[in-house]
């Protein structure tokens, strides 16, 4: 097992490792227990009742958060055209075709997302292997291949997140900063869970919502009560 360190063991003392969180009270001992001296981000853990090894019960999707991430994306658009312009207009910071296609070969990584508009797929494939192992490729099923840019890049700028279940069932999602304060934090993780439990697989057998956990990007997780936080996110 690996070592932690002093302050990490510290914060994990106002933790109760046998515990199952209300979410208000988990949320004021995560927040309690960040020692970082930066604003660490907030992730949430979810351990669903699914078997990703069958497509009929991967659960991948968007959304955008009530309150967005906290982070601004870098947002790379692959269009030609008046899209060119659209997607610049709509806050885009890079947009174009075959140029960034070269840059990219050429080891330029400098954004966090791209959009493509359907007709340079053919293009943007150029670079899949590239772009595929950093989950950077456009993807029609995330609404990410599409004509409507400065709809997509406006979702992004707001806080627009991608989330898809691993292999062992879990899905991860960052759903705020540690400075949004434990309100805005709620709202989110409500929104969030709430959409998770609306992407139910309908081959998904038995308890669906299994776990479900709260951390900040340095400090201890918080494990829920998956009952009550699936309760509450649906009275949200």
């Amino acid at each position: 097992m690996a070592q932690r360190g002093k302050k990490y063991n510290n914060s994990s003392q106002l933790r109760d490792n046998l515990k199952l969180y209300e979410l208000d009270e988990a949320l004021e001992q995560m927040l309690k227990a960040k020692y970082a001296k930066f604003d660490e981000s907030v992730d949430v853990a979810l351990r669903l009742g699914v078997d990703p090894r069958h497509a009929d019960q991967m659960v991948r999707s968007s959304m955008v958060l009530p309150n967005g991430t906290g982070k601004t994306s870098r947002i790379l658009v692959f269009a030609k055209g008046d899209k060119v312009q659209e997607a610049l207009d709509a806050g885009a910071d890079y947009a174009g075709g075959d140029e960034y296609v070269e840059k990219i070969q050429g080891g330029w990584l400098e954004f966090d997302k791209t959009i493509a508009t359907p007709d340079m797929m053919g293009t943007v494939g150029k670079i899949g292997r590239v772009l595929g192992p950093r989950n950077l490729m456009p993807n029609a099923k995330l609404g990410t291949v599409t004509f409507d840019v400065a709809r997509v890049v406006a979702e992004m700028k707001a806080g627009k997140i991608d989330f898809k279940v691993d292999k062992a069932g879990v899905l991860h999602a960052m759903v705020g900063k540690s400075s949004f304060g434990p309100e805005k934090l709620k709202e989110n993780i409500l929104a969030f869970i709430d959409k998770i439990v609306q992407l139910k697989p309908a081959t998904s057998k038995g308890v669906y919502l299994r776990g479900a956990s709260i951390s900040t990007t340095m400090g201890p997780g918080f494990r829920l009560d998956p009952v009550a936080v699936r309760a509450e996110a649906k009275k949200a």
